[in-house]
């Protein structure tokens, strides 16, 4: 059944503002000709466009012709103004950004283990409230929240959880009160994974896993494109999960014995203090990737190949020093978690995410590969992630972005 001519219009209207969000500002002519629509159809939905003020002329082509240059029309970047939450147990981060994802304003507030719940909820908001104010935003359209935690699939909340702070639930619900804006809640592994297939190290895969090697750990589990969520929105609760290598078992309220105890930031501290390892944090960079960082650097020379399939010991200043053996013992730990998302998912494709997995970079993706490869049958590509911990923000401004571009781009009935 052929579209109806509002509903062809909303088609039309939607693919012009996916072409400028995409190429930047166009003229009426390329439009058409990225489109396929005639002049006509084009000169009508940049009218109506305009009229709705979600574009407008930002300058003029370059094109050498005879009479005037062709205006350029850009997308209306503060139409709307969005905001990311990092939520931590140990603070909050939070960018402002319009809405084409361009950062107005990046605040942080540490929050401490005594603050009581009512206060730390509100340092959070205030910190949201205060810099929406520095960028200018009146009002902000969508709030993308990142947070540690499993989130019901069917209300789109933060449940409860043991072992996280209690302020990390009501920050939602205060922010819902406290904002006139629609407000997404996503755990922060998805988001991170998000990012990394749309920023960073997954870009060319539809399926993949991503492991969170951060404070905690996780995984994110993206199959044909689709982020998968499970039945009560714990796929990937990988820190959970039994292993040997530990001392006990995990229980239903603590993953102290499963994944975690081998793969957590403190536990990676503690096998590194194991080897004799030290490090000097910078940048509020976690003590276990500065760990990581560190020993990558003292195996790794500048001028050689970071891959571990190329190290030689002429090549390595410290062949099975302590920073290689405590690479390779990390890599050990880490390829019990990958090869059991392997055995199951068969994704293709590892990504070492988190501050952790970036700071190893190619050097320990490498050590896991190798020893994924001798593990499992099936095939399983092992990469670094390269956005870190700055992951789970992006996938947050990604999520407010694509609801809020997804609001304003539909036409709504009058």
């Amino acid at each position: 059944m052929p579209a109806s001519p509002s509903t062809a219009r909303a088609i039309n209207d939607r693919l012009a503002l996916r072409l400028l969000q995409q190429e930047g500002p166009l003229t009426a002519g390329q439009l058409k000709q990225l489109t396929g629509l005639s002049r006509p159809t084009v000169a009508d939905l940049v009218e109506r466009l305009t009229v709705a003020g979600l574009i407008s002329v930002v300058g003029e082509s370059g094109e050498q012709r005879r009479g005037p240059n062709a205006r350029l029309y850009g997308i209306v970047a503060d139409r709307a103004q969005l905001a990311a939450l990092d939520v931590r147990t140990e603070g909050v981060t939070v960018v402002v950004a319009d809405l084409l994802g361009a950062e107005l304003v990046r605040a942080s507030v540490p929050i401490t283990d005594d603050a009581g719940t009512g206060p730390a909820v509100e340092q959070a908001v205030a910190l949201v409230e205060r810099a929406a104010k520095e960028a200018g935003a009146e009002r902000l359209h969508t709030v993308g929240v990142g947070a540690p935690g499993l989130i019901d699939p069917a209300s789109g909340e933060l449940r409860d959880s043991s072992g996280l702070p209690a302020w990390h639930r009501r920050l939602v619900a205060a922010l819902q009160e406290r904002l006139p804006a629609r407000v997404i809640v996503e755990n922060e592994t998805n988001l991170a994974a998000l990012a990394e297939q749309r920023d960073g190290a997954a870009q060319d895969r539809d399926t993949f896993v991503l492991l969170w090697l951060g404070h905690g750990t996780g995984a994110a589990v993206v199959l044909d494109g689709r982020l998968r969520r499970g039945a009560s929105g714990g796929t990937g609760e990988i820190g959970f999960l039994p292993v040997p290598g530990t001392a006990t078992l995990p229980s239903a309220t603590d993953c102290e014995g499963g994944f975690h105890s081998l793969a957590g930031g403190a536990a990676i501290a503690g096998l590194a203090a194991a080897y004799g390892l030290t490090a000097t944090e910078s940048g509020g960079e976690p003590p276990a990737a500065a760990l990581v960082r560190a020993a990558v650097a003292a195996v790794t020379p500048p001028a050689a190949p970071s891959s571990a399939s190329s190290r030689s010991s002429a090549a390595d200043p410290s062949p099975f020093g302590p920073s290689d053996r405590f690479l390779s013992a990390l890599a050990d730990r880490l390829a019990v978690g990958a090869a059991s998302v392997v055995a199951v998912l068969d994704p293709g494709c590892v990504v070492l995410g988190g501050e952790v997995g970036q700071a190893g970079g190619e050097e320990l993706a490498a050590r896991v590969g190798e020893r994924l490869a001798r593990m499992s049958p099936l095939p399983a590509e092992v990469r670094a992630g390269v956005l870190g911990g700055g992951a789970v923000l992006r996938g947050a401004l990604l999520t407010a972005r694509e609801s809020a571009q997804d609001d304003l781009f539909t036409p709504h009935p009058r």
